[in-house]
């Protein structure tokens, strides 16, 4: 269980508090040093937690939003399935052949405060992989892939796999979660909580739909039969792809096919009532034509990243273009092809 940190004001308070009960305890001299000091280590922690949630982003966004990290994560290639450690410190994509030839997950660490550039994560590169996502404690990252649960036996569908990180950092041998999770149907985008469930996506001939969302509950070491989610969320259409908050009171998701469907696939959200029920979802006001999916809520639940096919205006804003400018467009973000953006998350969605 992750331990709640304490907010930089707190801390200014016991700071505070700490430099009073020092200096009634000692002589004049030694107040005007003690509180400087104490004044230093304030100063510290603050500048740590500011470092903690940098982003590699110059700019934070607003509620328009806007691509992420533009020319290291957005850069024309399909980018997709944005997931940050809880600690700040890793962050996870998935880069595709649009066709999904191929499928990758990809990885940047944050060192001295500044973010490495993307490489392939060290469990990734081989089959297909993609949609990472890491448990609370930073402990674990549950993945989709198609490699073979047993050597040299090919794989048709998606499954369920889940690796551990190893004493120093590193991380360990990927493991399917097993025949009680995965089938001989695709399962996909796994949402791990502080309780342990597991909720992801799967093709199944108990859906409500053609792709629901599913419940897995963790109890005793070990994880029940996928329930789906009830008709507050799932539909007769497409729902797939969702985050849950890791302490289960809101769930965002895609769901294609409603009748307040924009176009290619849109982001709904669903919160808990005092009775713990899941309410009908609501259609986001971010929405675009394109297919807007694959959400993810930082942990200090400030901002949404997410992906979108959304062209860049300049395709179709009337304007003569040279072979460079041609060149550009298709070559860069905003190109049709899958993007990471992100805005800031409204508590009031």
């Amino acid at each position: 269980m992750m331990v709640k940190p304490t907010s930089p004001f707190t801390t200014l308070l016991m700071c505070g508090r700490s430099s009073n009960f020092i200096s009634t305890q000692m002589t004049k001299p030694y107040k005007v040093i003690t509180s400087v000091f104490t004044l230093l280590i304030c100063i510290g922690f603050l500048n740590s937690v500011q470092a903690q949630v940098s982003y590699p982003h110059i700019q934070l966004p607003n509620d328009i939003p806007k691509l992420f990290a533009k020319g290291l994560l957005s850069d024309g290639l399909s980018n997709r399935d944005f997931t940050i450690s809880p600690a700040g410190d890793e962050i996870m994509i998935t880069v595709q052949q649009p066709k999904f030839a191929l499928s990758t997950i990809l990885y940047l660490v944050k060192k001295d405060n500044s973010w490495s550039k993307p490489e392939v994560a060290p469990f990734s590169g081989r089959y297909r992989d993609l949609e990472a996502a890491f448990s609370p404690d930073g402990q674990f990252i549950y993945f989709s892939s198609d490699r073979p649960v047993t050597a040299n036996t090919p794989k048709k569908d998606f499954d369920i796999w889940r690796v551990k990180r190893l004493p120093g950092g590193k991380w360990g041998e990927p493991k399917n979660l097993g025949s009680t999770v995965n089938s001989d149907k695709n399962e996909f985008y796994p949402s791990i909580t502080r309780s342990g469930n597991l909720y992801f996506t799967v093709e199944a001939e108990y859906s409500k739909g053609k792709e629901d969302i599913v419940l897995c509950t963790f109890a005793n070491s070990t994880y029940s039969k996928p329930v789906s989610l009830p008709e507050a969320i799932n539909t007769p259409n497409y729902e797939f792809n969702a985050f849950v908050d890791p302490d289960e009171q809101f769930i965002l998701f895609t769901s294609y096919g409603r009748e307040d469907d924009l176009g290619g696939g849109d982001l709904y959200i669903s919160r808990k009532d005092k009775g713990g029920d899941w309410m009908l979802a609501k259609h986001l006001p971010i929405n675009s034509t394109a297919i807007d999916y694959c959400p993810f809520v930082t942990w200090d639940k400030q901002y949404l990243v997410f992906t979108s096919s959304r062209l860049n205006k300049e395709f179709a804003d009337g304007n003569i273009k040279s072979y460079q400018k041609v060149r550009e467009l298709l070559d860069g973000p905003g190109n049709g092809l899958d993007d990471l953006y992100w805005v800031k998350f409204d508590s009031n969605w």
